[in-house]
């Protein structure tokens, strides 16, 4: 798609993201010179003709709807299959990015970007919206600090659409569904509160209350099991968190807030008891801007002071870290030989204990070792008979470099006295450093990020004047941070140098004129002539003229004034007055006269100049009239 103009409109510049149902890329609305979000329907949805039906509805009712912290939809259409909504593009990442990179984020963090949220809502169910989707992949964090929600409508003509390709969708939103719209499929505005509270509480603890193995186990839990209180997740939280989560959140809908207006007032109150967001600098396209959120208060925030795995009792699932303590081996009890009543069968039941000891093997269990040092772990197998052996090392997110991750045979299990435990070690969390990209084309940082189980994310353009076109100028993140294994990373590409407009240059020196286009990245070429009207060694014209963009490195032709141009002077002598001085004037020059004898006889008897070049166009010539 990267390159093609969709409906002679919009010639599309790079991928953006994919979802489950649709493509989104960034492209130039070439009519009104203007980026935006292009989202292309999936070929399933868009074969569907009662879902582009209901898709164009609903994107037309949207288009409607007006507020700073709503994506605005400019347009819709439909070209040679392709179904496509235009929507405001928003540089910047998703609420979704944010935790993924991130984790989890502080109390009035997550308040600060709920805020914009509500007050979109807010505007919305005033004006006879309801999203129906709120989840954070729906929610954008703009570079300049704007907060905007995305896809208001699309969740309806999804919903209603009784296509099996709309099935993956639905799943892919199970999370954040409201109980009504579970049990009977209908959704208010106090659908969408229960979502932001859903919303509020993976910001918070950073995972969804709800998981199972499939989307209708999550469904159930929706509809019968209350949303867990935040600080049972994450210890410390103050009680208005969870007050906020609950009423949020409550499964009649009728004990919810009233609506996002009545949400936004108590999100509000409950921030003000909050410390100030601690502000966190993240790297921008040019590796060194600031994601900002701002608050109502005029206040901003940055949505990284708490990144994942932070102490406090939570363990990287998001769920409060168990201690196990280990289990004493359990001893079997011997099996004693048996007393014989009768002094003769004594030596008998020896010999047979004897025997059976010797040809019997004798077992203990195996204790929980997992997390423990190689040392802490032999220490725990002191007096059991086992020994320890370190297999293969792996990866773990939970368990620390070092410490064993599971053993063979797995805690809880039996062994023969004198095995052996094989343990396998943590390498640690696995994470790949970013590499070095600036300066490499689009293929090699493709294939270096791909070597080192990373994968690229967007691609975004901009001018330089010291990179060559389609080279890298930097990466997000940065080099030398570590990732997860496929983990995307963005590229910024060079276009160039980026167009000059040229200044005025007519009326300067040529020095001057010269050594300000080369600042520019220009180039610059001088030519002179004459002029009456421009001073001796400034510019007379500039080709192109001001005002015109030209590439960088590209050359105006000067013209630089050498003054008037001289002028050839004629003798005039005893000629008429007037004769003479109409000869004169016609030259360019101008004509002084004194008389002699009272200028009687009406003739030239003197003149102050004559002969080739003797005065410039504009000079005085003095003649003396007898």
């Amino acid at each position: 798609m990267i390159g093609r103009l969709v409906d002679g409109r919009y010639h599309i510049e790079s991928f953006l993201a994919r979802g489950g149902m649709a493509t989104v890329y960034e492209a130039t609305d070439v009519r009104l010179d203007r980026v935006v979000a292009l989202k292309i329907m999936h070929g399933g949805l868009a074969e569907d003709d009662a879902f582009v039906s209901r898709f164009q509805r609903e994107a037309k009712s949207a288009a409607r709807l007006s507020h700073p912290h709503v994506v605005s939809v400019y347009d819709q259409g439909e070209d040679a299959g392709l179904v496509y909504l235009a929507m405001e593009y928003v540089p910047g990442r998703t609420v979704r990015d944010v935790l993924r990179e991130f984790g989890r984020l502080a109390p009035e963090q997550a308040l600060t970007i709920l805020d914009p949220v509500l007050q979109a809502l807010d505007a919305a169910h005033r004006a006879g919206f309801v999203h129906r989707d709120i989840k954070p992949e729906n929610v954008l964090l703009g570079d300049d600090g704007s907060v905007k929600v995305a896809d208001f409508g699309l969740a309806r003509a999804i919903s209603t659409s009784n296509s099996t390709t709309t099935q993956g969708v639905l799943i892919g939103t199970v999370a954040y569904l409201s109980p009504e719209q579970v049990e009977r499929g209908i959704a208010d505005a106090r659908s969408d509160v229960y979502g932001a509270g859903i919303l509020l509480y993976e910001m918070i603890t950073g995972a969804v209350p709800y998981a199972g193995d499939t989307p209708l186990a999550i469904a159930y839990q929706h509809v019968n099991a209350a949303v867990p209180r935040p600080s049972s997740i994450r210890a410390g939280l103050p009680t208005s968190i969870d007050a906020l989560v609950a009423r949020a959140t409550r499964h009649d809908p009728d004990e919810r807030f009233a609506g996002a207006g009545a949400f936004l007032t108590a999100v509000r109150a409950c921030r003000d008891q909050l410390p100030a967001p601690r502000a966190l600098t993240l790297a921008g396209s040019d590796g060194a801007s600031t994601l900002v959120v701002p608050l109502p208060t005029d206040e901003v925030v940055d949505v990284r002071s708490h990144p994942p795995g932070a102490a406090d009792g939570i363990s990287v699932t998001g769920r409060p870290a168990k201690a196990e303590p280990d289990k004493p081996p359990r001893r079997r009890r011997r099996r004693g030989g048996a007393v014989a009543a009768l002094i003769l069968l004594l030596v008998v039941a020896l010999v047979g204990a004897a025997a059976w000891w010797l040809g019997s093997t004798r077992v203990v269990p195996v204790p929980g070792l997992v997390g423990k040092s190689m040392a802490q772990a032999q220490a725990a197998l002191a007096g059991t008979g086992l020994t320890l052996q370190a297999g293969p090392s792996a990866f773990s997110e939970t368990v620390p470099k070092g410490s064993i991750i599971t053993t063979d045979p797995t805690p809880g299990g039996e062994a023969s006295a004198g095995a052996t435990i094989v343990a396998t070690l943590s390498k640690g969390a696995e994470r790949y450093p970013v590499p070095a990209l600036a300066g490499k084309s689009v293929a090699d940082a493709t294939a270096l990020l791909t070597g080192d189980s990373l994968t690229v994310g967007r691609t975004l353009k901009q001018y330089s004047n010291t990179v060559l076109a389609g080279r890298v100028i930097t990466s997000n993140p940065l080099p030398g941070v570590r990732l997860k294994n496929g983990e995307p990373v963005d590229l910024v590409v060079s276009k160039g140098a980026a167009p000059v407009t040229l200044p005025k240059l007519v009326g300067r020196s040529g020095t001057s004129a010269a050594a300000a286009l080369q600042a520019l990245g220009l180039t610059s070429t001088t030519t002179k002539a004459y002029s009456t009207t421009v001073n001796s060694g400034q510019v007379i014209s500039a080709n192109p003229d001001v005002g015109t963009v030209v590439n960088r490195g590209s050359a105006v032709a000067l013209v630089v004034s050498k003054g008037p141009p001289p002028v050839d002077v004629p003798s005039v002598l005893a000629q008429t007055k007037g004769a003479a001085i109409a000869t004169l004037q016609a030259l360019g020059l101008k004509v002084q006269v004194q008389t002699v004898f009272g200028g009687i006889l009406g003739r030239v008897v003197r003149q102050s100049a004559v002969g080739p070049g003797a005065l410039l166009v504009g000079d005085t010539i003095t003649l003396t009239i007898t």
